[in-house]
């Protein structure tokens, strides 16, 4: 009589795995970082230059734009071509366009520096995730990998407003961008020592039709979203955004006919796969939106400059890392949709404090309510990677890690868009039939759009009625706050259920891909 046949366990990773974590830190950290430098440096780099309001919205806007454009063709392209190789030819292309764009001379030459970074910036966070799912096999130590990784981007993000003032306190406004140097010329000098090699065996050329209408999918779909973000539904956002949304089905349409495509629409079939996605997109664009909107709150109605509205944000962000550190513990007790239902529901208290705040109640509880949210979205954040990039064959670690961070992408456009429009929307009912006296004709308009209009114009009236303006500018925008809060907070428990219900009760380290059930998928090839 024979006994039953166990798998063999997945190999522990060892010394040389976790050094080479540590080393994918170092992208990780800086692209948090170049996230939000340039916009404490906008102000000082506009007067140097000469930018233009539209020149000043590329400036901030191009990087993102191109990055969210490129990532599933570069995810795509590193699983047959090898990450690590890719990892290391953007550190060198993102390093480049770093000093140009610290040496710029002109408005026009720092656009086109900051579009380089992107298109390389999206060769970096596809490869490190694509790696990390490779070098940890194991379910617990990848899990834990996955929240060092999170941490890491949360701790460059709490990081930035502060690193930033400092320099632009000391330095002129391109010593942001020269931040990247050293951090590349390390990650070029130590990747190939700590990195291996994965790619897929077999390694064929992407179809360039595919790549094309990915392109013609993304990048006017993600203008489209940011478009309205900024300045609501108009005719040339909606367009471009319907035309994303043509060409993505196009795209799609065309995957399902190719016997190598450059994005598998399979993986989609696994219920799993695609609610992780969908929780990490919506989960993303609660706290996404509700940031946007209290990142103005203090600066416009606490009356915070720049980097002290940063360093209020700090403890937000580190509430991020601890719930990032933390779920993958939590996992091993209860099963990641009990840990993730969790958070969200913290996230779901957080946003109820929100909704509640007046501006009677001081600082207190702003910063309790998004330290509720940042805790919980960090459940979401880790776990949710790994059920991502960990439930697909090797072979297509890039392309998921891809779809991941498109996803986390979309989320916070989405949110600015959808939660920025909702609070807007709340300000204008608000200020509407409101005339401070003494305010020219010709500014109410720009006082009923936004809080910071109004905030100029009753630095320009005199006696009580600035002081009316403001203070009734100021209720107004926390109320359109408040809205959002709840809109995020009803989303947020709904996630939870999702999860709940979607996510099964195991981890996704140990489930079969659709890709895997319906054919068998080759796995990478490791290349020392």
């Amino acid at each position: 009589m024979t006994s039953p046949t166990t798998a063999a366990s997945p190999p522990r990773a060892g010394r040389r795995e976790w050094t080479g974590l540590a080393v994918l830190a170092l992208p990780t950290l800086l692209l948090a970082l170049d996230l939000s430098v340039t916009y404490l440096a906008l102000p000082s780099l506009t007067d140097d230059l000469g930018a233009g309001a539209t020149e000043q919205l590329w400036i901030t806007d191009v990087y993102g734009f191109l990055t969210a454009g490129f990532l599933v063709t570069m995810g795509t392209l590193g699983d047959r071509v090898g990450r690590r190789k890719l990892l290391l030819y953007g550190a060198v292309a993102f390093g480049i366009a770093s000093a140009v764009a610290a040496w710029s001379t002109s408005p026009g030459m720092l656009i086109a520096a900051r579009a380089a970074m992107g298109v390389a910036g999206a060769t970096l966070m596809p490869s490190t995730l694509a790696l990390i799912s490779n070098m940890f096999q194991d379910p617990r130590q990848r899990g834990m990998a996955f929240a060092v990784w999170m941490s890491c981007f949360m701790g460059g993000a709490a990081a930035g407003p502060v690193i930033g003032g400092a320099l632009l306190s000391h330095f002129w406004w391109g010593s942001v961008f020269l931040l990247a140097i050293p951090v590349m010329v390390l990650l070029l000098a130590v990747g190939p020592v700590f990195l291996p090699e994965y790619r897929s065996p077999q390694v064929r050329g992407a179809d360039p039709l595919s790549v094309a209408l990915s392109l013609l999918a993304m990048l006017p779909l993600v203008y489209g979203i940011k478009d309205m973000a900024r300045d609501g539904v108009q005719p040339l956002g909606a367009a471009a955004a319907v035309a994303g949304l043509a060409f993505g089905a196009v795209f799609v349409a065309r995957q399902r006919r190719l016997a190598d495509p450059l994005l598998d629409v399979r993986l989609f079939k696994r219920l799993a796969f695609t609610a992780a996605l969908v929780i990490l997109m919506l989960g993303v664009a609660t706290q996404g939106g509700v940031m946007f909107l209290i990142s103005r709150y203090l600066q416009s109605v606490e009356g915070f400059t720049p980097l002290h509205a940063g360093l209020w944000l700090v403890p937000s962000s580190l509430a991020m890392v601890v719930g990032s550190m933390l779920a993958p513990l939590a996992a091993r007790r209860f099963t990641p949709r009990v840990v993730i239902a969790a958070g969200m529901g913290l996230a779901a208290v957080g946003f109820a404090l929100l909704a509640v705040l007046d501006t009677s109640d001081g600082l207190s509880q702003l910063v309790g309510g998004i330290i509720l949210v940042f805790l919980g979205i960090g459940f979401v954040g880790a776990l949710g990677q790994d059920l991502v990039v960990g439930s697909v064959p090797p072979a297509n670690a890039g392309a998921a890690a891809a779809l991941s961070q498109t996803s986390g992408d979309f989320g916070i456009s989405l949110g600015v868009a959808a939660l920025g429009s909702i609070g807007a929307a709340v300000y204008g009912a608000r200020m509407d039939g409101f005339s401070p006296s003494g305010a020219p004709a010709g500014a109410l308009p720009d006082v009923r759009q936004s809080v910071e209009a109004a905030a100029q114009e009753a630095g320009r009236l005199s006696g009580d009625a600035g002081a009316r303006l403001l203070e009734h500018a100021r209720d107004a925008f926390t109320s359109g706050l408040n809205a959002a809060a709840v809109v995020s907070a009803v989303l947020v428990a709904a996630l939870g259920v999702l999860a709940l219900g979607a996510l099964g009760s195991r981890s996704a380290a140990g489930a079969v891909s659709p890709a895997a059930e319906e054919s068998p998928a080759p796995t990478a090839t490791a290349v020392e």
